[in-house]
């Protein structure tokens, strides 16, 4: 990495200083500056960065305790969607750094919705000093508790799984696959928790202490997939001001998790079948190529079958992309699941809140396995989380969740979706309806494929 990328500089330690790192990442040099000044005098190290992608390279070589992060770097463009990018970023990374978000007077609510994910305070530019020291200084003090809490756990997922048999499924699948280097596509609805499935992937693969780079890419503007995908050279474009590596060299030895890629226009998708097939990629504004050695999951909620018979989506894409399908299944598939995934929310939000002793009445469990969770997991963390904030009685009841007037689940909502049985299909024909290595690609038995043909009136002579 060059030094033009970002400048990462360690200060002389003299007395009563602070033992901890502390990272100050802004595109303003004279902010960069200006805190260096005032940290340096109470803190161990001081470390700088002009370019928020080079973060996860920097964490990777450098323990950090916290970051104070601006929250815009597009000039002409104040709406903090990088700063909250690059936010969630850092706490799947390395959950024991603390962040501070700086953002300019006048743009608290985009700070407000920092602190919503993850962020643990905010400061306004410019700063006080004095107030600047006062929460950097309680920042330090969380990371130490955070290191403290890892450091007692024994290694656990953080996540809740389940016991019904389409989830155990899907996760038994994804532990086969992840000590390979297999390309992955995860199928499923909105808030099936198709990212906790990569990190889970990658978690239990052979590159688990190497990068995990997740890429939304149906955020990504067109003008600005190739740049951001695929870095770019000093004067590519007007506002390049430095060598930038893009988010695949970012995940060099690591995983690169390419979420929504069915929302990817057309015009693009070669430039990213080019970078899969030659397993190398060519920043903007270069001629040579950079090889990779990158293990390549990708998400989707949209049926790419059809989307390929509606010629939006390339065919030899998405045989690149899925040499394994795993199927999340939606919530309402899961009825087994629903009490014991609220319960293990809900204790997850009494820590995040430092709240105690507050429970689910009778009536919302009752309700909530009725419910129809068209958002899924994500729907009901939402509805937990606000439940959490506003109790006061300790009972979170039906109206707490906001679940009065919702639909309940209907028959036809129980069904497996028609994804599931699209993917059925595909492999039977794959195979030409041989039962036996039809039923191992998907993970089941014989018994339980002849049961899904049946369900979805699939017979031999299709």
């Amino acid at each position: 990495m060059s030094e033009n990328e970002h400048h990462l500089s360690e200060n002389e330690q003299p007395m009563k200083k602070t033992n901890a790192s502390i990272l100050v990442i802004d595109d303003q040099e004279d902010i960069l500056f200006a805190s260096k000044m005032v940290l340096k005098k109470h803190f161990e190290s001081v470390y700088t960065l002009n370019n928020p992608k080079n973060i996860i390279s920097l964490l990777s070589e450098n323990k950090v305790d916290v970051v104070l992060l601006d929250m815009n770097y597009r000039i002409g463009f104040e709406d903090g969607r990088e700063g909250i990018y690059v936010l969630k970023e850092i706490r799947t990374f390395s959950p024991q750094t603390i962040v501070i978000l700086m953002t300019a007077f006048g743009k608290v609510e985009t700070a407000v919705e920092g602190l919503k994910s993850g962020a643990f305070d905010y400061v306004l530019k410019p700063w006080d000093n004095d107030k600047l020291l006062s929460i950097v200084k309680a920042a330090v003090a969380e990371s130490r508790k955070e290191i403290n809490k890892i450091a007692a756990k024994p290694k656990q997922t953080n996540y809740f799984i389940g016991e019904s048999t389409a989830i155990k499924k899907a996760y038994d699948l994804a532990d086969k696959v992840a000590k390979t280097d297999a390309n992955v596509l995860i199928l499923g609805e909105n808030g099936t928790g198709k990212f906790v499935l990569a990190h889970h992937i990658h978690q239990n693969s052979n590159r688990e202490n190497q990068p995990f780079i997740h890429v939304d890419l149906g955020s990504l503007n067109d003008n600005i997939f190739e740049s951001e995908l695929f870095g770019y050279a000093k004067g590519a474009f007007t506002d390049a001001k430095t060598d930038t590596s893009g988010r695949f060299e970012l995940a060099q030895n690591g995983t690169i998790f390419l979420d929504e890629i069915g929302n990817v226009p057309l015009q693009l998708q070669s430039k990213l079948l080019q970078v899969l097939q030659n397993k190398s990629v060519t920043r903007l504004g270069e001629s040579k190529s950079r090889q990779l050695n990158v293990r390549i999951i990708t998400a989707t909620n949209i049926d790419l079958n059809t989307e390929i018979a509606h010629k939006n989506f390339r065919e030899d894409l998405y045989y690149r992309i899925n040499t394994m399908e795993i199927v999340l299944p939606s919530l309402r598939n899961r009825v087994s699941d629903v009490i014991p995934l609220a319960n293990f929310l809900l204790e997850r939000m009494l820590e995040k809140y430092e709240r105690h002793s507050i429970a689910f009445d009778d009536a919302a469990l009752v309700q909530m396995q009725k419910h129809a969770w068209k958002g899924n997991i994500r729907e009901m963390e939402n509805r937990i989380e606000r439940a959490v904030i506003l109790n006061e009685n300790g009972k979170i009841s039906i109206a707490d969740l906001d679940m009065e007037t919702i639909e309940a689940v209907t028959k036809s909502d129980l069904q497996l979706s028609d994804i599931e049985k699209n993917i059925i299909l595909k492999i039977l024909n794959k195979h030409h309806f041989n039962i036996s290595k039809s039923a191992d690609e998907l993970g089941l038995s014989r018994a339980s494929l002849y049961r899904r043909m049946e369900k979805y009136g699939i017979s031999i002579d299709n």
